[in-house]
């Protein structure tokens, strides 16, 4: 059973649970991969700098979600004398696993630690934080990693853990777990959205993390970025639409030229960590981005509403037409992206007569749940699918042919429905930023240059 609904959520609540760490020296490590968007919200809810402990868990080698051990930074290794007793690993195999994952450890630590200085943690309290705990050897290797970094104290701060686990640690000064299922199989089994984090997205919110820490110091502490806080809008929203409210965060640099907004698919949220990335990559090239959802959680529970494609639209036009009656928002040029029953919604909402919308992109997009309206919509549209999402291409194909807008369909090869694959959602958002910017952020024309 589902008890969070993806790793933002997990986030956020944890780091309600640690509010009373909020003011004191604390860093937050996340644990890399999944860790880090938890940790990226626990940082934010308490004001901390963000930084990672890079750690690679060692699998058996005939049942590798099993670990036997886990490495870490600076050669840390903690090994699961049992398991290793229990599978009758040998030497040769243990380092055959140790030598691979230490290679793609040293990979992760170059990229995740390129261009900025580790957090010292010397005399302070280090709150490691990971997606949720099954044996505990990340864990412990982690904690092992931060005492020798000189943190005077260890908190160790999950999500989800079995309560057994959480008795057998020794490392930390003190574990906060939110939920302990009596009945735990694995991590991702208590998540509604256990989406894999790509090495990219790790990178992102370590860059989001520092810039919100820089913008939120005093100006005369950071006199040449006093001006930063100014320089962008970022906040939750709420939209009015007939009888609801839907909730949104709207992203915005100072001066706004453009706004995209997003139109998540069924299952998913306006905190989906696929979305939050593709956001990022639009909002680096100058592009505001509005995530947002279109139905309220008492209409989620209804599985008709996901697939009533006529009322997401409605509600898109509606977070369109909000946008308009901002001052910061009302000039601005509008696309929609959307992803997989989103796609349907944007496309439909984009084929209203009085809509004004500038560029549509799908992603993993369903465009034929817009059924007749897809020969009516005129904004330029890019379809991007995955060579292996096999049914949704065809489906891609086929609306591309009833369009009569500009339209391109762009295939990223080895992606699946998800985009989980390495690299293919980064290739996605690429296709997706290059569209919008070319029809929404058009060249300024030079003064006196002649046409």
């Amino acid at each position: 059973m589902s008890i969070f609904e993806d790793r933002v959520d997990a986030g956020r609540q944890l780091g309600r649970r640690l509010a009373e760490l909020r003011g004191q020296d604390i860093v937050v490590l996340g644990l890399p991969r999944g860790g880090v968007p938890v940790a990226f919200e626990v940082a934010a809810a308490l004001d901390a700098p963000l930084d990672v402990i890079v750690v690679r868990k060692l699998g058996l080698p005939y049942q590798p979600e099993l670990a036997m051990g886990a490495i870490g930074e600076g050669g840390a290794r903690v090994l699961e004398e049992h398991v290793l007793a229990h599978s009758r690993v040998s030497d040769a195999e243990l380092k055959a696993v140790e030598d691979h994952e230490r290679a793609v450890l040293e990979n992760r630590v170059l990229r995740f630690r390129k261009g900025r200085t580790r957090q010292d943690l010397t005399g302070r309290i280090a709150v490691i934080v990971d997606d949720g705990i099954a044996t505990g050897s990340t864990a412990r290797v982690a904690c092992l990693i931060a005492r020798k970094l000189g943190a005077a104290r260890v908190i160790l701060a999950v999500p989800v853990a079995p309560a057994d686990t959480l008795r057998s640690l020794t490392g930390p000064d003190e574990v906060v777990c939110l939920a302990t299922p009596h009945q735990f199989s694995a991590v991702g089994y208590h998540y509604r959205d256990f989406s894999p984090t790509e090495d990219d997205e790790v990178v992102q919110l370590l860059d989001a993390a520092a810039k919100r820490l820089q913008n939120s110091q005093p100006a005369s502490r950071t006199p040449a970025t006093a001006s930063v806080q100014d320089s962008e809008f970022d906040a939750e929203v709420e939209i009015p639409s007939r009888a609801v409210r839907l909730q949104g965060q709207l992203h915005l640099p100072v001066p706004a030229r453009a706004v995209v907004l997003f139109a998540h698919g069924s299952g998913s949220s306006r905190h989906s960590p696929r979305n939050r990335y593709v956001a990022g990559v639009l909002q680096q090239a100058g592009l505001g981005t509005l995530l947002l959802d279109l139905l309220t959680p008492a209409e989620e529970r209804n599985r008709a509403n996901v697939f009533d494609i006529e009322l997401l639209a409605r509600r898109l036009s509606a977070a369109t037409d909000w946008l308009a009656t901002r001052q910061d928002t009302t000039d601005c040029t509008i696309g929609y992206f959307g992803a997989s029953t989103g796609a349907g919604a944007a496309l439909w909402a984009a084929s209203e007569p009085t809509a004004r919308i500038d560029a549509v992109v799908s992603r993993g997009g369903r465009p034929d749940l817009a059924g007749p309206r897809l020969s009516a919509v005129r904004a330029p549209t890019l379809l991007i699918v995955g060579s292996y999402d096999h049914e949704v291409l065809e489906l891609n194909r086929k609306a591309k042919s009833m369009m009569r807008c500009p339209n391109q369909l762009a295939v990223v090869q080895g992606a699946t429905h998800l985009f989980e694959e390495p690299g293919t959602l980064a290739a996605a958002a690429i296709l997706a930023r290059d569209w919008f910017v070319d029809y929404l952020l058009p060249a300024k024309t030079t003064p006196g240059a002649t046409t």
